[in-house]
């Protein structure tokens, strides 16, 4: 870290605090994050049977994604409460994964990236329960921000998937 780089989240003693966004403008912000859950082909097949024994296992993922996100300041210290205004989270089960994405919006001071992140985890956590009877291995991976919106510092798109 340079001399003159100022870490926003200590104050001068070095504790940890939340950042005051008072004074920021409110503007349309939105992210998107993915993620994936490994598993066997096994699994995929049942999923598309709905043959899973706890259930239609897409459905639950995606609404405990949508959970996540709202419950994301509870989870995550230091993170600002903010109103989601959307949030979806889409499942695709394919060879042997099931891919996530999560596309979250507001307006507000703050951005969405960490509520998209948490709906992420949050689905593909949802998404190893109901499948750890048929795949006890099957393993979260690869949350990562893809792009978000709006703020300050306006868009950015994570580098590997810029045009």
């Amino acid at each position: 870290m340079s001399q003159g780089t100022q870490l926003t989240h200590v104050d001068e003693s070095g504790a940890a605090r939340m950042v005051d966004v008072s004074a920021k403008a409110v503007s349309d912000r939105r992210a998107i994050a993915a993620g994936r859950v490994q598993t066997t082909a096994e699994v995929i097949d049942l999923l598309r049977r709905d043959g899973l024994p706890k259930g239609d296992a897409l459905a639950v993922a995606r609404l405990a994604g949508i959970m996540g996100a709202k419950k994301t300041p509870d989870l995550i210290p230091l993170c600002h409460p903010i109103g989601l205004h959307g949030v979806k989270v889409e499942l695709e089960a394919a060879g042997s994964t099931v891919e996530i994405v999560a596309t979250t919006k507001t307006a507000d001071r703050t951005g969405v990236e960490m509520e998209a992140l948490t709906a992420v985890a949050t689905a593909g956590l949802a998404m190893i329960d109901m499948i750890k009877a048929v795949d006890p291995a099957a393993s979260l991976e690869a949350i990562r921000v893809l792009r978000k919106e709006g703020g300050k510092t306006g868009d950015w798109v994570r580098p590997e998937d810029r045009p």
